[in-house]
């Protein structure tokens, strides 16, 4: 059996958010939002070390109250990044931290598991290094999908097929990214030449961007936890 290392996980959050304020500590199932990934975080075996990069001072001591965590404020010159922030910020943490290998999550994907999270480590540390640089979760879509000229990406309009029986195309559900530190300063990029696309379970892969998606995920997690502690749990 391979030997699978620890790795990092880094997370990113802002006191500030435009489309869902204050996102990240307001409630969800009566408890901070991010506290849920950080459960998650917490309970995977082959995480060592939880790595929060923020601006607010209220996110850092809730964490550190509730977590074992690494609190990184974010620096004045990364505060008011309007492109390659995710990059910028990431690069401010890995020449803040020692370490080869990481994990990049979001606190907006609540419903992400733990195994699902130790499964992409596992996975990636399974690969062949000469085909596989780098992993990210993705989302398998199988409709009928066109370009904006009208040009059909994954079938023919002369040949009608059930979806199902459609070729898939694979969104980039920004659940989880697996990388190396070398990937990272060779590519400038969290993704690498050489990556390897993991489909997930889309009800893990919901993300929180607009209001309506906080109330979506909130009741999709109500649901979880009352199947977990009803009657029938296991």
């Amino acid at each position: 059996m391979i030997p699978v290392p620890h790795v990092k996980a880094l997370l990113f959050m802002k006191g500030f958010s435009e489309r869902v304020p204050g996102k990240n500590m307001r409630h969800f199932c009566g408890r901070p939002l991010f506290h849920w990934i950080m459960d998650v975080l917490t309970a995977c075996k082959h995480v060592g070390e939880i790595i929060i990069n923020t601006d607010s001072e209220e996110i850092a001591e809730s964490a550190s109250a509730n977590f074992k965590v690494t609190i990184h404020m974010r620096p004045d010159e990364l505060l008011t990044l309007t492109s390659n922030e995710a990059n910028m910020i990431m690069a401010h943490d890995l020449a803040t931290t020692d370490g080869e290998w990481f994990i990049q999550t979001h606190s907006t994907n609540p419903l992400l598991r733990s195994p699902t999270i130790d499964s992409a480590i596992e996975t990636f540390f399974a690969a062949d290094r000469r085909l596989i640089d780098s992993l990210f979760s993705v989302t398998s879509l199988k409709k009928r999908f066109f370009l904006e000229d009208g040009t059909p990406l994954n079938h023919d309009p002369r040949k009608l097929v059930k979806t199902q029986e459609l070729r898939p195309i694979y969104e980039e559900n920004s659940c989880l990214y697996v990388f190396s530190r070398s990937v990272f300063e060779d590519c400038g990029n969290r993704i690498g030449a050489r990556p390897l696309l993991m489909p997930i379970d889309p009800y893990e892969a919901v993300d929180i961007d607009e209001p309506i998606d906080f109330n979506v995920a909130e009741g999709m997690m109500m649901e979880r936890l009352a199947r977990l502690n009803g009657p029938d749990r296991e």
